[in-house]
């Protein structure tokens, strides 16, 4: 019920949509008791005196202004509250992309993105039916129940006890089902998550698949959480199958008893017929209300176990200094230093006691073989990941305490997997600067050679690229990157093998452009080819997690060790 709350606490920041909200309710529930005391009157008072036939077409005309005003109102209610509805939606999906991009990458690492998915778009959606039907059903139910319930009692107290028998019955029978029904509710969520994720990686998959001639097995796999799905929406209806029938054969008693004790109640004179006709009228209104708030339980469950899955993403903690911390000064001169650091990733040691130093303007290469802990250095730069032990300086300002926001608005970082967004050339750019003119942008393509390609693009700078850059090969979408880099202009590079997925031509013209960007910058590279860090000013040499070598290429070379190893295997010459 604590998620409920929560959900419900998004509600006071439209205090004007609820209590248009209420005094709808109110108003609609004022008005369900003009006809039945309308069709009262008319058969009391009436239609055994002639003399008062007359009347009729007035208290005829009552009755119906009734129904124009409770549905009048329900009208303008629904209105309210769909306006109401989607604000607080709206809210509640904010916050919640906001804090997902508030979490430390390392949680990122151990979610499915179809999972995510689910939470932000279905998880969210099924929140909503809680505010829907809570506020509609429930308010108007609830006084709906109360206020008949006062009238019953006013018309015949001995009656109305018979009519309301059932009710402790129904509250008992819901109560269990409500107790009963949260795992099963959050089964039915989970599976549908993990339905969603495997459909997810399987879309983005589909060329690995298709390239294994996996359809079939892959089918398999799909039909086997479709399973899982369907057996757990299954067990939720077996159990409504057996609780809403149910529940509606007691309020049928409460029925059942009216007219056993109402009709004698009449025989004995005890109860005009009129009364008994209105009697029954207000006992549907009665029932009809507790009807619907059976029928909310289980929404609610659903809502509850949905609002479960996102409250869980919210309370997760951020990651340090998201948005607090100190601020870089607005201009960094770019004195990088490693002292001690060490990184474990789930409790595997990945990094021991590294020391690098990079002066500003500085090139400092990393060298290594794969998984000897090269792109985890530049993630611990970025601050991707925290160091274990051990700190990282910039310009003497320790990087743990600085807001990560202003760190990484210094940084251009080109990653060795290009990453671009279903969007536009121009879209895909500006997210390294917002502003950018087109010329700003015709520069940076230009620095990167990726000019060329763009001006035989259908439509340029807004063509779009398609998923993960889908339309482009894998050199355009990696010199698409390095264009975004170029246009950030940023201090600090970070340069994570940018030119291995380009041919050595394209490579030679990219490092040409990147020696030029390179210059009173503080740059860090991660090599794919020895070739193009020879002009490093410093070069470390990375193998278990540990810095083994360190210093330029002639004198690495001088040392015949490690690096003087890796020369040969990528046939450099081991002397100018």
């Amino acid at each position: 019920m604590k998620s409920i709350l929560r959900v419900f606490g998004y509600l006071k920041h439209y205090p004007i949509h609820a209590f248009g909200q209420l005094f709808c309710a109110l108003g609609m529930t004022a008005a369900i008791f003009v006809f039945p005391s309308a069709t009262r009157h008319i058969i009391d008072e009436i239609i055994p005196h002639p003399e008062k036939h007359a009347e009729l077409l007035k208290w005829v005309v009552i009755a119906f202004c009734g129904f124009f005003i409770r549905d009048g109102l329900n009208g303008l209610r629904i209105m309210v509250n769909n306006t109401f509805e989607q604000k607080v939606i709206y809210d509640i999906r904010s916050d919640l992309y906001e804090k997902i991009q508030r979490l430390p990458l390392q949680w990122f690492d151990t979610r499915r993105t179809g999972d995510v998915m689910t939470r932000v778009v279905e998880d969210v959606t099924n929140m909503e039916r809680v505010l829907i039907d809570g506020i509609e059903q429930g308010l108007i139910a609830a006084l709906q129940v109360l206020g008949v319930g006062i009238v019953l009692y006013i018309i015949n107290p001995t009656v109305a006890m018979w009519a309301t028998l059932p009710v402790p019955l129904l509250a008992v029978g819901a109560w269990i089902y409500s107790t009963k029904g949260r795992d099963r509710y959050r089964n039915q969520r989970e599976a549908s998550s993990d339905l969603n994720a495997l459909l997810h990686d399987n879309i983005s998959g589909v060329r690995q698949i298709k390239a294994y001639a996996a359809e079939r097995d892959e089918l398999g796999r799909f039909n086997r959480f479709s399973e899982l799905l369907r057996q757990t929406n299954l067990r939720m209806m077996k159990w409504w199958a057996i609780y809403s029938p149910g529940m509606s054969l007691l309020r049928m008693t409460g029925y059942v008893l009216v007219l056993a004790f109402g009709s004698r109640a009449v025989i004995d004179q005890e109860m005009a017929l009129g009364q008994f006709v209105s009697f029954l009228l207000f006992l549907s209104l009665f029932y009809e209300p507790i009807d619907r708030l059976n029928s909310l339980n289980q929404m609610i469950l659903s809502g509850r176990a949905a609002a479960d899955r996102v409250f869980e993403i919210m309370d997760t903690d951020d990651e340090i200094n998201s948005i607090e911390g100190d601020q870089l000064p607005a201009k960094v001169s770019g004195h990088v230093r490693f002292e001690n650091v060490s990184f474990s990733y789930q409790e595997q040691a990945t990094l021991e006691n590294i020391n690098i130093e990079a002066l500003p303007g500085q090139t400092i290469a990393l060298v290594g073989p794969t998984g000897a802990g090269k792109t985890t250095i530049l993630s611990l730069l970025a601050r991707f990941y925290e160091t274990t032990s051990g700190s990282i300086t910039m310009d003497g300002m320790t990087l743990s305490n600085l807001s990560k926001a202003s760190l990484r608005d210094r940084m251009g970082y080109v990653t060795q997997e290009a990453f671009l967004f279903n969007g536009t050339v121009k879209e895909n750019l500006q997210l390294a600067k917002r502003d950018a003119s087109d010329e700003e942008m015709w520069s940076a393509l230009t620095a990167a050679h990726a000019a060329p390609f763009v001006k035989e693009l259908p439509q340029l700078l807004d063509t779009n690229v398609g998923e993960r850059g889908v339309k482009l090969s894998g050199g355009e979408k990696q010199r698409l990157s390095i264009a975004r880099a170029l246009l950030k202009n940023a201090p600090i590079l970070l340069l994570d093998e940018a030119t291995a997925s380009v041919d050595s031509e394209t490579e030679r013209l990219i490092q040409q452009a990147l020696d030029h960007l390179m210059k009173n910058r503080t740059s860090f590279v991660i090599a794919h080819r020895l070739s193009t860090i020879q002009n490093a000013d410093k070069i470390y040499v990375l193998d278990a997690g540990k810095v083994v070598e360190q210093g330029t290429h002639q004198q690495l070379l001088d040392q015949n060790g490690k690096y003087a190893e890796l020369c040969r295997k990528s046939f450099l010459p081991e002397r100018e």
